[in-house]
């Protein structure tokens, strides 16, 4: 029998848990750029941050945060690359690192001791969702690859071991009947980009990488100023997915306008967690959300200076934020979220 989805839950229906009514939604004061004045300490000690792969998105808006987050308060929030979401589950939880980024399917299994987790559920707590990933299938454009069905008997990247790409992926390939047709290759980000131009060109590497990151991801949008490429349209495998899995999958599409493409191409997104160890201290956790919701336009940063330009922070939303079930908004960013009338 076939599982039913996890329902991510809306923000009205964490505000319900939390307490908090329509009214005192409706007298939310949008962010602003300022400090942020309050009580709160700055933090005694200096912390870490769990990111991504080099270049990927959680690398390059987790170094912004980090960046921001310790000019804010004064003591160093150190970003650190990491192989994605399932090896940010561990370390934080484990309190390796302090804050991690993670996909929510991941975060879910983690929670649950489930899947790669069914050894034992992890505990951490929320900040709140950030931003959503979407999956990208990619093929360079002289590919004949045009359909998910094409990808059989071909050599396929599917993220790095302990990513929430791999996760993904496999569930895909699954869906599609492609598992065992086809040849993986656990790659990172930059590994990826490198077999796919080298296929290209001739020689050997990878006919597809399969991605799951925000928009955009700086390494495959370079790959249109080299080879050029294609993203195959997985929206009936993403349909059945988003209806049977748990994880909060969400059918969308990735724009045209985003790495210059013909149309919009469907795909499967999934939120992103900010996630804590579960001990970590309330001064912590507060300054982190309060720079990114009152700091929210220098997060962004100037779309003229791609190195520090995060489009990706423009899709943060408090009201939204607070959707992590089943994972638990740490005590500190709860009360910054009814603080603020969320």
């Amino acid at each position: 029998m076939d599982r039913p989805r996890l329902i991510v839950p809306d923000s009205m229906s964490r505000r319900r848990a939390l307490g908090l009514g329509a009214a005192a939604a409706a007298a939310l004061t949008l962010p602003g750029c300022s400090r942020g004045r309050s009580d709160e300490p700055a933090p005694a000690e200096p912390a870490t941050l769990a990111t991504g792969n080099k270049g990927g998105v959680y690398n390059r808006f987790g170094s912004g945060l980090a960046s921001l987050v310790s000019q804010v308060t004064g003591v160093q929030l150190t970003p650190v690359v990491t192989d994605g979401s399932i090896a940010n589950l561990r370390k934080v939880a484990s309190g390796q690192n302090d804050v991690g980024f993670t996909t929510s399917d991941s975060a879910y299994a983690a929670y649950e001791g489930l899947g790669q987790f069914a050894s034992g559920p992890l505990r951490f707590h929320a900040l709140g969702r950030t931003y959503d990933n979407y999956v990208h299938v990619v093929v360079p454009m002289a590919s004949k690859i045009d359909s998910l069905e094409k990808v059989a008997g071909k050599v396929v990247s599917v993220g790095p071991e302990n990513s929430g790409t791999k996760l993904v992926a496999d569930m895909i390939l699954a869906q599609a009947g492609l598992a065992t047709s086809v040849t993986k290759r656990t790659l990172s980000l930059e590994q990826a980009v490198k077999q796919l131009k080298d296929k290209a060109e001739g020689k050997d590497g990878i006919d597809v990488m399969i991605w799951s990151g925000g928009l955009p991801t700086g390494p495959i949008e370079d790959l249109q100023k080299t080879i050029g490429f294609r993203l195959v349209n997985i929206g009936a495998v993403a349909q059945t997915i988003a209806l049977k899995q748990f994880g909060g999958y969400i059918v969308s599409s990735i724009p045209p306008k985003t790495y210059g493409l013909a149309s919009a191409v469907p795909t499967l997104t999934i939120p992103n967690y900010l996630i804590t160890r579960p001990n970590l201290p309330d001064s912590w956790a507060w300054w982190i959300v309060n720079t990114l919701f009152r700091r929210q336009k220098d997060l962004i940063g100037d779309p003229n200076d791609k190195a520090s330009f995060h489009p990706e922070a423009g899709a943060l939303d408090p009201r939204s934020a607070i959707a992590t079930m089943p994972v638990p908004l740490h005590p500190a960013a709860e009360r910054w979220y009814r603080a603020n009338h969320i």
